[in-house]
């Protein structure tokens, strides 16, 4: 029986190396509803268990209901008729499955109906998914729209929506893109107005809503007389006669996820927490999760590429013999599959620094008495979480890119035709590194944190560690890599100029998260030889980025501003 959790034995490697003991301790609140519900864990190695099995049938729904239909999903895509969305056969099944199974509400509370299941178990059950067809996670395991409601919205909204979607009964979708408000969200117009009775209506329109035909929606809108973001706030809305879904967009790749126009008409919906605090608080927190989610679909859309590239190079005969025997080629692959493993080691710390933020907060929330001992390991978690996040999300989306290109070359000619798989991973690997915030916008996000010290105080911790059982010469390298990396940092300091920080922010997050997954890598590297090989190999060539990025910044950097303007003739 085919599995996709089974048969990938690095994903494996991170589900039974990874302590998650503390984790579980803050998300059980210390197992308190182990006597409540009768699939509360009793404790970490029951909860363990629980997850491996939640896993175990996501890995199966993954390989028997959904990759060999994923062609069939692409090429029949969606469509709307009578106003309304219709999925592919083979959609509607899979997501049939996830119901029966009881895991559409797998990260929800339990007494809203969910699992209660950390984010780094739903991460890994995102990659999986993105296998298989990266379309899916978009529906399949949408569960930020319940997360966001369960954090700050009202008790009452909770009772009557997060169930719902725990059930999998509605779908769900986060509003927030306008025809002229895409990455810029503080551009929003659509309007809120508050009737003399206190309901809301909204009226306006919104474009590129991944799974807008979900019946539950949370709305950015405009509810404040104000420009920017302190103007909007966010709404709960349940679709009905006053929202058309004006169109489906015809996209590039992710077929089988449905991307909506809609069309508010005075559209009845509630305020979600405070009012001007929908983009600055709720939305960001939204979008954080989000992001996770696209990383994971980025290392899941690379496994799926890599593994059709290297099949192909082991059957296909050239020269006298398979091409994997070709250094070109093989060289080419074992890049392919150290940066999934590089991307999958980043993505596993990113989701369990945002596990500690998230269950410290809300042990802090259930205990009132216990938020002055928790404080500072809240602030260190938030800063991180606020790092690591756009970080993992540009790197595993770039990632998915190359890698889905590199799957396309390997297969020559016959990648580029519909009869293999690779050509729908290129396709499905393009928007990752655009929604949800494009790359930019990922560096953007993490540069204020590299430049004031949280990527060295985080480099910091993993020196520290004892290093002893691998050889030497990998932590000496890594080190050496650092200080081409802070020197860097100090030389776009020290030129105190706005535009010299945005020119280098790329360079400086890549060569810092370069680092940062240099250290994991090693890690990992402590307790398995093919790891270690994998970290060593990483870091030989990091270094070499690292020198080459350090080159470019420390010098004449004006220069090349300068002549790009020229070019460009803005000046």
């Amino acid at each position: 029986m085919d599995n996709f959790l089974t048969d990938n034995e690095d994903l494996l490697f991170h589900l039974e190396s990874m302590d998650l003991d503390y984790i579980i301790r803050l998300y059980e609140d210390d197992f308190a509803e182990k006597g409540v519900y009768p699939h509360a864990p009793k404790d970490a190695a029951d909860a363990k268990d629980s997850y491996r099995r939640v896993l175990d049938i996501l890995g199966q729904i993954a390989a028997e209901y959904m990759a060999p239909y994923a062609a069939e999903v692409d090429a029949t895509g969606v469509r709307l008729e009578d106003g309304e969305v219709v999925f592919a056969p083979a959609t509607a099944r899979a997501w049939d499955m996830m119901r029966k199974a009881e895991l559409t509400g797998m990260t929800f509370a339990r007494k809203y109906g969910g699992l209660n299941i950390p984010l780094t178990i739903m991460t890994m059950g995102g990659e999986i998914f993105s296998r298989a067809d990266a379309s899916f996670l978009n529906l399949g395991l949408q569960q930020d729209i319940g997360e966001t409601l369960e954090r700050f919205g009202s008790e009452e909204q909770k009772k009557r929506i997060i169930p719902l979607l725990a059930s999998g009964a509605e779908g769900s979708a986060m509003i927030l893109t306008e025809p002229d408000a895409g990455s810029d969200l503080q551009s929003v117009t659509l309007k809120a107005t508050q009737a003399p009775d206190g309901t809301w209506r909204l009226n306006g329109v919104k474009r590129f809503i991944t799974n807008g035909c979900g019946k539950i929606g949370l709305v950015l809108a405009r509810s404040e007389d104000r420009e920017g973001a302190r103007g909007l706030s966010l709404f709960l809305y349940e679709r009905d006669k006053h929202t058309r879904i004006r169109r489906v967009e015809e996209k590039l790749g992710i077929h089988g996820s449905p991307t909506c126009e809609m069309q508010f008409n005075d559209a009845p919906a509630e305020l979600v927490g405070e009012r001007g605090r929908g983009l600055t608080k709720y939305t960001m927190w939204l979008m954080n999760s989000a992001r996770l989610s696209v990383a994971s679909q980025g290392v899941g859309i690379a496994e799926a590429a890599y593994r059709e590239a290297e099949k192909y190079a082991r059957e296909r005969e050239q020269f006298g013999g398979p091409i994997i025997r070709l250094p070109a080629v093989y060289e080419m692959l074992a890049d392919m599959r150290i940066s999934v493993e590089a991307g999958r080691a980043l993505l596993y710390e990113t989701s369990r620094i945002v596990d500690m933020k998230e269950g410290l907060e809300r042990v802090a929330e259930l205990h009132p008495e216990r938020e002055g001992e928790l404080k500072a390991e809240i602030k260190k978690y938030t800063r991180l979480a606020a790092m690591y996040t756009p970080m993992a999300k540009a790197y595993n989306s770039e990632m998915a890119n190359r890698v889905a290109n590199d799957a396309i070359q390997i297969h020559g000619g016959t990648g580029y035709m519909k009869d293999f798989n690779v050509e729908r991973h290129y396709r499905d690997a393009r928007i990752t590194n655009i929604y949800e915030g494009t790359t930019q916008l990922q560096v953007v996000a993490a540069i204020g944190a590299v430049m004031s010290g949280t990527a060295t105080a985080a480099m910091d911790e993993y020196a520290a560690e004892d290093w002893s059982a691998v050889p030497a010469h990998l932590p000496q390298g890594i080190e050496k890599a650092r200080l081409a990396f802070e020197k860097s940092v100090l030389h776009v300091k020290e030129a105190g100029s706005e535009e010299v920080t945005g020119f280098h922010a790329r360079r400086l997050v890549e060569m810092a998260t370069d680092l940062v997954v240099s250290w994991l890598l090693l890690r990992d590297g402590r307790r398995s030889e093919r790891k270690l090989l994998v970290a060593e190999t990483f870091i030989e060539k990091m270094q070499a980025r690292a020198a080459a990025h350090a080159t470019y910044i420390q010098s004449e950097g004006a220069f090349f501003m300068k002549n790009y303007r020229r070019i460009l003739k803005l000046e």
